[in-house]
């Protein structure tokens, strides 16, 4: 039985190591070669999506939640162990996911995300492949029904994209689109699309904090998802989400993300900070 939750987030530029060989074009010039992996895109989905294919981004901060499950009875609680991004602001991309892969491996916790099936674990996987890193322990499981490659096997991979939309049976919500529904903070100022420009401009800091951020929404969706689902009851949920509430205060002090945070979840709850 999993023991722990890894509530995780990932950010990405385009790869353009990988454009040469893919499209021809040798011109060392960033900006030129992310111009030539969008038109590539663009070219192969007939003009609808310049967003790069999943093996065409480059990760730049790994950002997660860990907490220890505590069982009563048939419910469950979280008690936050750590939030905070792997690496350092100066970890290359083979660092980071070498960690992640490792640290995984050694624990086997749920893992709980907002379309992690559908983008970041298939970018960590095509990374990890790039760098000969072993993902084994993501490929074997107790059975053909319990493991990580199980679509439906929510105790080993919670895709809260997947879940909350009954795996496609009704619309597929953004995270931001859930939280504003809930009364939830939501985005905070920075947006994945802005990524590119801070990592470009070396604010590696603001990325990981962002980065934070995305996890500690999709936490308390896990939160709400859980309550809902009698994963956890009021009592479970209110415990994890005062626990929550306490490291994002104290943080507070010293990270302008994290007091942007505060505030938004303040202003979303109506001051109640989604209390039940």
């Amino acid at each position: 039985m999993l023991d722990q939750i890894f509530v995780f987030d990932i950010e990405t530029i385009p790869d353009t190591d990988a454009v040469p060989l893919l499209t021809g074009v040798t011109d060392e010039d960033i900006p030129t070669r992310r111009k030539a992996l969008e038109d590539y895109h663009l070219e192969v989905t007939a003009g609808r999506n310049a967003f790069p294919r999943q093996c065409f981004h480059r990760v730049v901060a790994i950002s997660f939640l860990r907490a220890s499950i505590l069982r009563d009875g048939p419910y469950e609680a979280y008690q936050i162990e750590e939030i905070r991004s792997g690496g350092t602001e100066e970890s290359d991309e083979q660092e980071l996911i070498k960690g992640f892969f490792h640290y995984c491996g050694r624990h086997l916790p749920r893992l709980v995300s907002f379309n992690g099936r559908g983008f970041d674990m298939p970018v960590l996987k095509y990374r990890a492949m790039k760098y000969g890193i072993s993902g084994e322990w993501l490929h074997k499981g107790a059975n053909k029904w319990e493991n990580y490659q199980q679509r439906y096997a929510k105790d080993w991979h919670c895709d809260l994209l997947e879940v909350l939309s009954d795996y496609g049976a009704s619309a597929r919500l953004k995270l931001n689109e859930v939280c504003a529904a809930w009364g939830l903070p939501g985005k905070t100022g920075t947006d994945g699309g802005d990524v590119m420009e801070l990592f470009d401009a070396g604010k590696i800091k603001d990325i990981r904090d962002y980065c934070e951020t995305d996890v500690l929404n999709t936490f308390l969706v896990y939160l709400r998802y859980a309550l809902h689902a009698g994963i956890t009851d009021v009592d479970g949920y209110n415990h994890s989400r005062l626990l929550l509430l306490g490291e994002i205060e104290e943080r507070a002090a010293e990270t302008p993300a994290y007091q942007n945070f505060l505030k938004a979840w303040q202003d979303a709850s109506g001051g109640t900070m989604s209390a039940f």
